[in-house]
């Protein structure tokens, strides 16, 4: 049982340390191959660096306006229309935001009534569960289990209650990797449409996707007006330190989120912004090398788990692998990540940390590529000395 916390409110008890932040604290500890933290390890486009050194250079240091500068939300507009041909009107329906995280958290608040109900696919990226909390509502689950995490559309419609506000959809999905198909997308539309339900999507991996294609669920009929669509530029661009995001709704629902956001950060990240202004407007060319170069990754990680005798189950999409640890010689996924940057000096997520039972996920562990050649190349050679 977890220890309950002192001071702590209910809603937030049992929230502990990220797992991200335990992993990655051990891997700094015993000098290991990070796999487990999903931040890359090579730089930014030089003139998207270049662009946040001019901003400051020009004093663009102080406060922006609230719902993101309009350079920025006319590039996120135009970048919704360019590759996935939506149209959002930049000024009424475009919010910048500290991150995807914040503008998961804000619009869960904004759209969100006490003892409103909020349905999420787990394995689930931890703040997910951790924002409904802070919403007053509570989460209903729907689990994907391997080998293929396909939506199961009768458990999907077990937990729809007259309770359900929202479901929040993470596709290309972290940690397994999934990209949901555009079957899995029309059920989920559908019972959105029958049941007067809000979709949150949370799409920062929507230019990582090797297998299939990414569909945001606002293109399916009768999807726009009820779907908060949610991206940054941490992923796209490596840049996870600048906490750029940016959700797009229509009006009804962005001026919902901006009345919580407002009382949250109320604005970030002024010079960077208009440095991702100058990342959304980089030539096709960016977009299909940045691809090709994490397909070749995975390719190489998914190649070497499989030599160390992990079962795999390669990713479609994201930087993430997900590997089950018991051919390997271990029961628990939690046990494995903590034992194997001491011994054998490479760190990784384990993926239990991701469901409201952790049982469901307890042989599954997490694995990036997100690095560079060399890096991937020594983390496989370490964790060789697992071979049987």
């Amino acid at each position: 049982m977890t220890q309950r916390l002192p001071h702590l409110t209910s809603r937030l008890q049992g929230f502990g340390t990220t797992i991200f932040s335990e992993m990655t604290a051990l891997a700094l500890r015993h000098g290991a191959v990070n796999l487990g933290q999903g931040a890359p390890d090579f730089p930014a486009p030089q003139q998207v660096k270049d662009a946040a050194v001019k901003a400051i250079g020009e004093d663009r240091n102080q406060y922006a306006p609230g719902d993101g500068v309009p350079a920025l939300r006319q590039a996120i507009a135009g970048h919704q229309q360019r590759f996935w041909q939506l149209d959002y009107d930049p000024d009424t329906e475009v919010t910048v935001t500290a991150g995807a995280t914040e503008a998961i958290c804000a619009a869960l608040i904004a759209l969100c009534d006490v003892g409103d109900e909020v349905v999420m696919f787990e394995p689930y990226y931890d703040s997910y569960r951790a924002s409904i909390a802070m919403a007053g509502a509570s989460e209903r689950v729907v689990t994907l289990r391997p080998p293929d995490f396909s939506v199961d559309p009768d458990e999907l419609a077990a937990v729809i209650t007259p309770k359900t506000r929202a479901i929040i959809v993470n596709t290309p999905h972290n940690p397994t990797g999934k990209v949901f198909s555009p079957a899995e997308l029309a059920t989920i539309a559908d019972v959105c449409r029958r049941h007067d339900v809000i979709a949150i999507t949370d799409e920062v991996y929507e230019h990582l996707v090797f297998d299939g294609e990414h569909v945001p669920l606002a293109s399916l009929p009768g999807m726009r007006e009820r779907t908060v669509l949610i991206s940054s530029a941490g992923k796209t661009f490596s840049v996870t330190g600048w906490k750029i995001g940016w959700a797009c709704a229509p009006p009804e629902l962005t001026t919902a989120l901006r009345t919580a956001k407002q009382f949250m950060t109320f604005t970030n990240g002024h010079p960077f912004q208009y440095a991702v202004v100058e990342a959304l407007g980089l030539p096709d060319e960016y977009f299909t090398d940045f691809t090709e170069g994490y397909r070749r990754r995975r390719d190489r990680l998914v190649a070497g788990l499989r030599d160390v005798g992990f079962e795999v189950y390669p990713p479609q999409g994201t930087y993430f692998v997900t590997a089950d640890v018991r051919p390997v010689g271990f029961d628990d996924g939690f046990t494995f990540c903590r034992s194997m940057p001491a011994e054998i000096g490479v760190a990784a997520v384990p993926n239990a940390a991701f469901y409201v039972d952790p049982r469901r996920g307890q042989s599954l562990v997490r694995f990036g590529f997100c690095k560079h050649e060399d890096a991937l190349e020594e983390g496989i050679a370490r964790l060789g000395k697992l071979k049987r």
